[in-house]
């Protein structure tokens, strides 16, 4: 036990209470913003930022990550506000972390085994792609300073860790929002600032029911709002813990981190608070301001509370500037530059893979339909390349009239009519043996394949014999084949 509190809490105390602090600075904008795009006053979201950071600081499966409110989930219960108000929201919020839960416990964590690399590089490259994007309004149609106050953050965080010694000590994203805010200030600048995107909140927030029926006809007006943010969520969470897994070399659970996103998502609805999930920006942040453990998450959670209640005063005059120069960085620092100086290397495959996921995330600010689209082309590529991974060669023997087979490879739905069409069913020969001992069957078109070679040989008069199937593709073959039946042909005929 104190092992483990040492090595998840305490084994980077200094880094992580920075990091922490420079996170807590870069939500607090965030979560206005997402609020102002859901449709409900900004402590919605900021009380969701404060509470799922803390929660999942304890429940989560992966040490070091950032979770709070977010674009992905604010874009899906815009519908939900605008025709139900923020109560159904609430209780929206809920049973999607129940859901979320409910995923942990049935291990759906482990289908992130079948998201390919290429999926996750173009997930990433989207997400780079729309952090910003989301930078580009506070770009647009502003004064001379605004672009020389993020043009002098932008060098802040690049230059400042070349200084030596106190370069490595702070976190250069903090350093900047500090060195501008001050500037600001001191030269009255008018460009705008966080108390511009809304009021934030002046007291703790209450622990409360949602206030809407309890019955059948609220549930099916949740429900569907409620599983798309659990999928997206749970999406966009473990994606990110995988791309943290990379960036700090360290492995995550999955599952727990699942169960953990749920618990955090039913605390922030009963606390007034949205729905939310993983941060890949912010995440990305605290890595790279020096964050590794639960503590840099934890210390996030509450110094945005802290400041939010006792520094608003202060909060309030960070320009925006100061917060578009760290995630312009965040934007810079997500996109997988390799994967563009690697599209003449890489096969054509994982390029298109790789760039229809991001298209698609793109186009519809979905992290949910990119992942999807992205799936389902790897499959289907993998499916294709698979298939062609077979051969069939056949010996003659000439004293007992004997054509033998040898199958090698994998036999299922896109090798199947290669498969039946290595035969040469026309030969007339006497017997038949097909050799499967170094092939597999893996599903029922397969076997169907094996039905047809084996009852057109049959139809033309040979005794056809099948050898050599390993205990796997026998039990599939035994239990859907009909060439061994007596009505075999009469099924394949359609007599």
């Amino acid at each position: 036990m104190l092992k483990t509190v040492k090595t998840e809490w305490l084994s980077n105390v200094r880094g992580d209470l920075l990091s922490g602090i420079v996170v807590a600075l870069a939500l607090i904008p965030e979560a206005i913003a997402f609020s102002t795009i859901a449709g409900v006053d900004p402590k919605v979201g900021l009380y969701a930022s404060f509470c799922i950071a803390v929660v999942i600081a304890f429940t989560g499966g992966r040490p070091g990550m950032i979770s709070a409110a977010t674009a992905a989930m604010a874009l899906l219960m815009v519908d939900l506000v605008k025709d139900h108000g923020l109560q159904y929201l609430l209780a929206a919020t809920v049973l999607t972390g129940v859901l979320q839960i409910l995923a942990g416990y049935l291990r759906l964590g482990e289908l992130m085994r079948f998201v390919s690399r290429s999926v996750v590089t173009g997930f990433v490259n989207a997400l780079a792609i729309l952090i910003f994007m989301a930078q580009l309004p506070e770009l647009t149609g502003v004064t001379w300073p605004v672009y020389a106050m993020t043009a002098a953050g932008l060098a802040i965080i690049y230059l400042f860790p070349l200084i030596p010694t106190v370069g490595k000590v702070l976190p250069s994203p903090l350093v900047c929002i500090i060195v501008l805010t001050v500037v600001a200030v001191l030269f009255n600048m008018d460009i705008r600032t966080v108390g511009d995107l809304g009021e934030l909140p002046t007291e703790l927030p209450l622990f409360l029911w949602p206030d809407v029926p309890l019955n059948l006809e609220t549930l099916w007006i949740i429900l569907p709002y409620s599983v798309s943010m659990a999928v997206v969520g749970l999406l966009e969470s473990l994606m990110t813990a995988t791309i943290v897994d990379d960036l700090t070399d360290t492995s995550s659970d999955r599952n727990r981190e699942c169960r953990g996103q749920g618990i955090a998502n039913i605390g922030a609805g009963l606390l007034g608070g949205m729905a939310g999930c993983a941060m890949i920006g912010q995440s990305i942040i605290n890595v790279k301001s020096g964050g590794r453990v639960r503590l840099s998450t934890l210390t996030a959670g509450v110094v945005l509370l802290i400041m939010v209640l006792v520094l608003d005063e202060v909060l309030v005059q960070i320009p925006m500037a100061a917060l578009v120069a760290v995630m312009i960085m965040v934007s810079i620092g997500t996109f997988s530059w390799d994967s563009f100086r690697n599209l003449r290397n890489h096969p054509l495959s994982t390029n298109l893979v790789m760039i229809v996921t991001v298209i698609v995330v793109v186009a519809t600010h979905n992290l949910a339909f990119g992942v999807f689209a992205g799936v389902l082309l790897a499959a289907l590529f993998f499916a294709n390349k698979v298939g062609h991974f077979m051969l069939i060669r056949s010996e003659f023997e000439e004293s007992s009239q004997t054509r033998t087979y040898t199958v090698v490879g994998q036999v299922f739905f896109s090798s199947a009519e290669k498969f039946i069409a290595s035969f040469d069913f026309k030969e007339g020969v006497e017997r038949v043996v097909i050799d499967v001992s170094r092939a597999h069957f893996w599903d029922i078109t397969a076997v169907g394949a094996l039905d047809k070679a084996v009852i057109k040989f049959r139809r033309e008069g040979a005794e056809v014999e099948v050898i050599g199937l390993n205990e796997a593709s026998a039990t599939i073959v035994d239990r859907f084949a009909v060439h061994d039946k007596p009505e075999a042909v009469d099924q394949l005929m359609g007599h």
